[in-house]
């Protein structure tokens, strides 16, 4: 990287790590407000968003903003105002609440419905999970929809409680740690943190006059939110609830062009999500990241229709949807060269965060050395923070994995001992530090898959187990994030650990009670539940081409020996290095190659508006009120949009509750 590059970069970063100013002052915020805050998010609010998840598969994601604002409004109305630090600590506590929507008794219902599904049955693996995982397809626990069976007591102990209890430690050490080197260390900045640290500030600033645009920024937000949540969420849950089938102005999941656009496009999954959030969010991502994914996308466009016509794209016929279009694909193509990509995408990122991580460390030394005589240390961390030792954090790591080692060696005894070493100690903390410096740098997640399913089939082990076992591989890189946003607002780090020790059993034991009642009144999936219908039937064919790899019996091509094709792999790994190369060649900014990356064999549509978003941001908004100014605003436009929205699905659900309560039908 040149000077002049560099220049850029370091001002780019500075620019968006300094939307905020950074605290002098940190607080406990675990209390009384805190604490009934998970209650009434979890008791009142978990039923909506379980019922609209199913529905579309976003949830209330507005639950824990709805939480803070009602809050707030008492404690105004009694005197006694939510301070910064409560009203993030509330909004965290009511979002991990929120997390019981998609929490263990969710993956119960997930696995009833995929021991005894069409593709399951179609694939000869009837009968053959494992009773940890799931209860056998004709068990009454899973006939009866009830959880109240004795089969359900091995995955519960398993994957409720075990894998929690290892899963909390390792957050708290190597999440943190993470968080501690590429903040604290390399100064990162972390991009998308502001957009929680700042709504909750706006709600618990409301009366503060030097603040006040930020209450009206949250304000619009809301309205906005309100008006398109109307459409969006409104008219279908409401309709769903009186007709057969529910009417919608936008489809859901999303708008599918496939066949539309089959003539010029042959080979091309194309659609668009209508959802307005992602017009913000492309507002407030980096604009480079943007161009990048552009590209990505325009090259998959070209791509595709020119695999069609020299025969590589051959299960892919004419009529077929997103979802038939995106499977025939991946097993003709994409699924070797998405791992070809993956490859390539690991050793850039290595490469990428090794130099920049090595350059981090030489410019702070070189530049605390020069202010201070060498004598700060550069591991220091401002005071009261509530930070905890490193080294304890190393300890607790290797408790943890280990743990977890254990665990998934008993479950599977076959599976060598020596790739649950080098996954649990190698792997994870190497992944998740690649995750977190790409969430730090422009907010994007980045995974590297294939690594784990590649050790299995080099492991030579066979057999569903294998596939089900609570693997060690874990990415903890977003943690990172959540740190940042905790330190933005100045609330001390072990409030979340108090808050996350007495809202766990909370969130088992609501999830418990609701995922059993909805479960139990309709089947899931079904015509109610349009977002599963298309999208855990999509899951469970995905699944099949690697399980159909350990499950086969030689004597029949399966679907991963069709799939997999080293050519494909190896020239996936070279054109991802080698366009990487080219373009830093011609000077792409870093986060325009991150953007190339994301978007390269990926569908169109969720990026769709996000590409609206950033133009409009782009060309208009920040030339009329400045770039600066918009990242400031943004992300609180953001958090009130959420709120809007979910004031309109959870006044929707409730009438929909009600009204099948009512008629006696079932949900």
């Amino acid at each position: 990287m040149s000077k002049r590059e560099r220049k850029a970069h370091d001002a780019e970063l500075e620019l968006y790590r300094g939307i905020l100013e950074e605290p002098t002052e940190y607080k406990d915020a675990f209390n009384w407000t805190t604490v009934l805050g998970a209650i009434f998010c979890g008791t009142l609010m978990l039923p909506g968003a379980i019922y609209l998840g199913l529905i579309n598969g976003g949830g209330l994601g507005a639950a824990p903003w709805v939480t803070l604002i009602i809050f707030s409004e008492v404690s105004r109305r009694a005197m006694k105002n939510l301070n910064r630090q409560e009203a993030v600590l509330l909004l965290h506590v009511a979002g991990a609440m929120m997390a019981a929507q998609t929490g263990v008794f969710a993956g119960f219902v997930y696995k009833a419905y995929v021991v005894g599904s069409d593709p399951v049955m179609a694939a000869g693996l009837a009968g053959k999970f494992p009773s940890w995982w799931a209860p056998a397809a004709d068990s009454p626990a899973i006939t009866e929809r009830s959880f109240l069976h004795r089969d359900w007591l091995m995955p519960f102990v398993i994957f409720g409680l075990t894998t929690w209890v290892l899963s909390f430690v390792k957050r708290y050490t190597l999440g943190y740690a993470l968080f501690r080197l590429t903040s604290d260390f390399e100064k990162l900045p972390f991009p998308f943190a502001p957009i929680s640290a700042q709504g909750s500030m706006a709600i618990a600033e409301a009366n503060d006059k030097k603040n006040a645009w930020k209450w009206r920024a949250f304000s619009s937000g809301t309205m906005i939110g309100l008006g398109f949540g109307l459409l969006y969420i409104g008219l279908p849950v409401i309709s769903g609830a009186f007709l057969a089938k529910p009417m919608m102005i936008f489809p859901i999941p999303w708008y599918d062009m496939t066949t539309v656009t089959e003539g010029i496009l042959p080979g091309v999954p194309t659609g668009i999500v209508w959802h307005l959030s992602l017009v913000i969010t492309g507002m407030i991502i980096p604009w480079r990241a943007i161009q990048g994914t552009g590209l990505a996308i325009l090259l998959t466009f070209i791509l595709n229709p020119i695999l069609v016509k020299t025969g590589v794209l051959t299960t892919w016929q004419p009529g077929m949807g997103t979802v038939d279009t995106g499977i025939s694909n991946s097993i003709d193509f994409y699924f070797s060269f998405g791992i070809g990509c993956a490859m390539g995408i690991a050793i850039i990122s290595i490469c990428q965060t090794a130099r920049a991580m090595w350059t981090s460390i030489r410019d702070q030394r070189r530049e605390r050395r020069e202010l201070t005589g060498g004598t700060t240390d550069l591991w220091a961390v401002p005071p009261g923070r509530g930070d905890w030792s490193l080294k304890l954090c190393i300890v607790g790591y290797f408790l943890a994995a280990t743990g977890l080692c254990v665990l998934c060696k008993w479950l599977v005894p076959d599976f060598p001992i020596i790739f649950l070493v080098f996954f649990a100690f190698v792997f994870t903390p190497v992944l998740s530090y690649i995750n977190a410096r790409m969430i730090a740098v422009n907010g994007q997640h980045v995974d590297i898959p294939f690594i784990k399913e590649g050790a299995i089939l080099l492991s030579g082990t066979q057999g569903l187990n294998v596939w089900l076992a609570p693997f060690p591989e874990e990415n903890f890189g977003g943690h990172a994030q959540s740190f940042r946003v905790n330190e933005l607002t100045g609330t001390k780090f072990t409030s979340l650990i108090k808050l996350d020790l007495f809202r766990m059993p909370l969130t088992i034991l609501l999830g418990f009670i609701f995922w059993s009642f909805i479960w139990h009144s309709s089947e899931i999936p079904s015509s109610t539940f349009p977002y599963t219908q298309t999208i855990w039937d999509q899951r469970v064919k995905s699944s099949l081409i690697m399980w159909s790899a350990t499950t086969g019996d030689g004597l029949v091509e399966t679907t991963f020996s069709r799939a997999m094709k080293p050519w494909i792999l190896g020239t996936g790994t070279a054109v991802t290095c080698g366009m990487f190369l080219i373009l830093r060649r011609f000077g792409a900014p870093i986060m325009f190659v991150y953007g190339f990356v994301r978007g390269i064999g990926t569908s169109c549509h969720g990026f769709v508006l996000e590409i609206i978003g950033a133009l409009i941001a782009r060309f208009y908004l920040q030339k009329k009120y400045g770039r600066e100014r918009m990242l400031r605003v943004l992300p609180v436009i953001m958090a009130g949009y959420l709120v809007g929205e979910g004031l309109v699905g959870m006044g929707c659900v409730a009438i929909t509750l009600i009204s099948k309560a009512i008629s006696g039908l079932p949900l």
